[in-house]
């Protein structure tokens, strides 16, 4: 039983990696360009500029693909994770002290989960991986061209 835990790892990690990038990407696109049922069911996009929920938006809609494929993986989850600890503590808490009553649930959850991808990394189905494999195999060859 145990075996099988360990052999799922890397591809639930993975999944779990693509598919936060997945929503933190629709959300932003719901609020920048008005898809998705549009910026707070409006069906319309966020007016340019508006702070802080524009701003936070376009952040979204470039650090959650970037999650999603693996590029830049660590810091653009730090970014991400960042903006939505700042989305929690300045936009919903002043309303109430938890989660569940000031409506900062998604926000609490993306933070804590770009986190997480930022300490453990890209995962191996990711571009970083693969960027990094062929520049190790590279300098590899290199080194025994050298010798």
């Amino acid at each position: 039983m145990l075996v099988a835990a360990n052999r799922l790892t890397e591809p639930v990690y993975n999944l779990f990696r693509i598919v936060i990038g997945l929503l933190f990407t629709s959300h932003g696109l719901s609020t920048v360009f008005g898809m998705f049922e549009g910026y707070m069911g409006t069906g319309e996009a966020i007016p340019v500029g508006l702070w802080p929920d524009w701003y936070g938006s376009l952040i979204q809609v470039i650090t959650g693909p970037l999650v999603l494929i693996g590029l830049f993986t660590r810091p653009a989850a730090v970014l991400a994770s960042g903006s939505m600890a700042y989305a929690y503590f300045m936009v919903h808490q002043p309303t109430g002290l938890l989660p569940m009553n000031n409506r900062g649930e998604p926000a609490v959850l993306f933070c804590w989960g770009f986190l997480l991808i930022a300490v453990l990394g890209p995962g191996r189905w990711a571009l970083d991986h693969l960027l990094s494999r062929r520049k190790g195999g590279a300098r590899e060859k290199e080194m025994a061209t050298a010798a």
